[in-house]
Order: structure tokens, then sequence, then C-alpha cells
């Protein structure tokens, strides 16, 4: 087993991928709630994620093909950490409060624990164990199960969607640590978007109606896609490559906690006891996996 080391950089762009996709929920609330149809906003979003990346990496002058050795981190992406993911996350915000969807979610952690020792040979050290502890004792906090109408139409199957996008998440994160890619994170962007988006198609096609767009449907893609989604999506996939996967899985479970604060200011969701100490768990957890190992 080995033990990786924590590069200052990959905490920065794990920063940056809590503080733009914790916003990403309650804006894509907004916009469902003005009408737009779940299945189509994903499928819109992936879309226009990938047209804005595709033109950066031309600007750029950094448009390259992904070659075979980049290809279990494409689909791993490109169908976990996107298509699957935004799947199952937009079916289930139609159930359950946007808040709630960013913490479940993102609850990668009770997945990535096992799979870090079994496939990457990764190791765990007890402090980081602790911290995961501290992490997923925060989101069922802030999720506060206690307090769900379990009888309530459709919130079992909205719990569900939530668990499986979390394992999707887990699984990408697994596959670009175990398989790095041979081009960068930041050139594998576009065609990772542009595979959830051919991904989804079908999905949406099934749904049927596109929902009404109006102006704050059209405002909160322009965010998502064209901002918040591909700049946090590579974050995700830096931090993915460049941290230890408890320490990346821990330190994204920050995300719920900073989408609950926004859902709570933004769309006026109930305030509580739960959300100071659900992120106060996090966030100690965060430091203590993150806290460089004495020598």
């Amino acid at each position: 087993m080995r033990q990786a080391t924590i590069p200052p950089a990959g905490l920065l762009q794990l920063l940056g991928s809590i503080v733009l996709l914790s916003s990403a929920w309650p804006i894509t609330k907004v916009a469902l709630a003005a009408g737009a149809a779940a299945s189509w906003f994903a499928v819109g979003r992936a879309g226009f994620s990938a047209a804005v990346a595709f033109a950066l990496l031309r600007l750029l002058g950094r448009l390259r093909v992904p070659g075979r050795q980049d290809w279990p981190a494409l689909f791993g992406v490109g169908l976990g950490q996107l298509a699957a993911f935004f799947a199952f996350a937009h079916e289930a915000v139609a159930y359950v409060p946007a808040g709630r969807t960013t913490i479940l979610a993102n609850v990668t952690t009770i997945f990535i624990a096992p799979l870090s020792m079994l496939v990457l040979r990764e190791a765990v050290s007890a402090r980081r164990w602790i911290a995961a502890g501290f992490g997923v004792a925060g989101a069922a906090v802030l999720m506060s199960p206690w307090s769900i109408d379990w009888n309530a139409p459709g919130v079992l199957l909205g719990h569900f969607y939530l668990l499986g996008a979390a394992f999707t998440f887990a699984m990408a994160i697994i596959i670009v640590r175990a398989r790095p890619p041979a081009l960068s994170m930041l050139q594998l962007l576009p065609w990772c978007f542009l595979v959830a988006t051919v991904a989804l198609l079908p999905w949406a096609l099934r749904h049927g109606s596109v929902g009404a767009w109006n102006a704050a449907s059209m405002w909160s893609m322009v965010y998502i896609g064209g901002f918040a989604g591909p700049v946090g999506t590579w974050c995700v996939m830096q931090v993915a490559a460049s941290l230890p996967v408890m320490v990346a899985s821990v330190g994204l479970l920050a995300t719920p906690a900073a989408g609950l604060a926004l859902s709570t200011w933004w769309l006026g969701e109930p305030f509580g006891v739960d959300l100071m100490i659900g992120s106060g768990l996090i966030l100690g957890g965060v430091g203590i996996a993150a806290w460089p190992a004495r020598r």
C-alpha cells in the first residue's frame, strides 16, 4: 500500500470545486421551478459545457483527440461523474429539496473508503478514517433523516437516485486515480462533456417534453453550463488525479454544506442548528484529512 502526499494546488482546486458545484443545485432548482424539464436541463448544461470547453481549448491551441490511454478516464468521467450523476441527481431534485440533494449526491466517502483500499491499494491511516467518520456524521446531520416524511410520494425513490449519484461519482474518482490519462484533465474536459451529452440524450427523449424555458431557466443554463459546470468539473477531475482519494472524498463533503447554506439563503429553505453542527463536523473532517502527517 502506498501513502500519498497532498499537493497545495490540489487543495486549492478542491476549494474551487466546492464553491462552484455547491452553487449549481440551488440554481438548478430555480430553473426547474420556472418550468424547465429536469432531463433536458441536464442535457443542455452538458452540451453547453462541451461547447464552451471546446471553444476555449481551440483558442488556447490545446485541443487534442484522446488516445487509448485516455479512454478509461474519459468514459469514467463522461459516463459516471457527469451523465449518470446528472441523470440520478436531476431526477431526485424533483422529489428532494435542493440542499438535501446536494448533501446525499456528494456523500462519496461511503463508497470511496472500501474502493480505495480494494482497487487502489492506497493506505488509509487511522487519522483519515476518523476524518471520514466526521464527514459522514456531518452529512447525516445535514440531511436530518428524522425530519423527512418518508411516506410522501417519491421521497424514497428520490433518495435512492441520490445514492446512485454518489456511487457513480465515487467510481469516476477511482477510475481516474487508477488509470491516469495521457492528456491533461483540461484537455479531456470537452470530450467528457460530449460523451455525457450523447449518453443523456436517450434519457431526455424518453421523458419527452422539454418544459417551459423562460429568462430564469436560460440564465441558470448560462451560469451552470458556461461557467460553474465546466470549471467545477475540471477542478474535481484535478482533485481526483492529484489528491489521495480519502482526502478528496472527505473534502468534497464540504460541497453539501456550502450547497445547503446557499439553498437556505437563495431559496428560503429551512435553516436550523443542524446546518451549523453538520457543517462544523464536515469542516473538522476536512481539516483532519488534509492536515500534514508528522514525519
